[in-house]
């Protein structure tokens, strides 16, 4: 039997303000969404000026990265790349950079996905509110 370690109430808020410090630190105006490993919306905030369609591509993003257990980027790479038969795969839809898995000891805890600004800030956002875990 394996023990798991998942994310708790405070390990969400904490990344969520790490991250949303981050946003504001360069006025950036964005939404951040945290979710568990089975790509279940734990908290989402959307800052003054984000788009109102960032609400549903940050939770999309983040939800990629938990599922694949890897950053959204690969699959906007990977797809850019040619291989457009990925755009069918079932349960992905935020195919873009910004989206960040939690990972601590190979094991996917959640993620946090991004959306408001270009796609390189959006995945800084994300991995500064992750670091506020201190995770190695």
């Amino acid at each position: 039997m394996k023990n798991t370690v998942e994310l708790e109430f405070n390990d969400v808020l904490a990344v969520a303000e790490a991250a949303r410090a981050e946003a504001q630190r360069n006025q950036w105006a964005v939404t951040i969404a945290v979710v568990d490993a089975g790509g279940h919306l734990l908290h989402l905030q959307r800052l003054d000026g984000a788009a109102p369609l960032s609400a549903h591509i940050a939770p999309s993003k983040a939800r990629t990265a938990a599922l694949g257990q890897r950053e959204s980027k690969m699959y906007e790479e990977m797809i850019n790349n040619g291989r457009v038969s990925f755009l069918s795969a079932p349960e992905v839809q935020g195919l873009l950079e910004g989206g960040v898995p939690i990972m601590k000891d190979g094991r996917c805890l959640g993620a946090v996905g991004v959306s408001g600004v270009k796609s390189i800030e959006d995945a800084q956002i994300a991995k500064a509110g992750i670091a506020a875990l201190k995770l190695g």
